[in-house]
């Protein structure tokens, strides 16, 4: 039951006095407040966290690592903050056309595919920077999906229980 089921059975006349307890105690359960210690969990996400994601130097050693192995990494951060940031505003404009009664309209269908436009010039960064095209990645895309789904039709059991290597 939900909160506001429990609070109706647990004040209902229509149940007898241990019936209402009953649903009064499971609601005293469910308001019960956790005590989280907040300091506690702010030294334990500081310890499981990079000393590249902590330390501004430790971040530019790294780069300079990895700029000794020839990776993109200010054209491949910008890709993928970027595609994070377009496909959270995509993503708005979907949510309040289904939750929040946004029309479906000219307008917003517009919206949806400058946004997708946004998206794919961030998509475009990520190929130049691993030097791949993206009719490279729509065709190994295809290859993965086709090789998860043999039957050419969607599988829910393929879905959630893929083979080993399957990304």
């Amino acid at each position: 039951m939900n909160k506001t089921e429990l609070q109706i059975q647990a004040n209902s006349p229509y149940n007898d006095g241990w019936t209402r307890e009953m649903y009064q105690q499971e609601l005293d359960k469910m308001e019960e407040k956790v005590n989280v210690n907040t300091d506690a969990y702010l030294e334990f996400v500081d310890a499981v966290t990079s000393e590249q994601s902590k330390d501004f130097e430790a971040f530019v050693y790294r780069l300079q690592e990895l700029e000794g192995q020839e990776f993109p990494s200010e054209r491949l951060l910008t890709a993928a903050v970027g595609m994070s940031a377009e496909a959270g505003e995509f993503t708005e404009i979907v949510k309040k056309i289904i939750f929040q009664g946004k029309p479906v309209n000219d307008e917003n269908l517009f919206h949806l595919k400058r946004e997708l436009g946004d998206i794919m010039w961030y998509v475009a960064q990520a190929c130049i920077g691993l030097n791949v095209s993206i009719d490279e990645v729509i065709e190994m895309n295809v290859h993965k999906l086709m090789a998860r789904y043999p039957g050419g039709e969607f599988d829910i059991h393929q879905s959630e229980n893929r083979r080993q290597g399957d990304v």
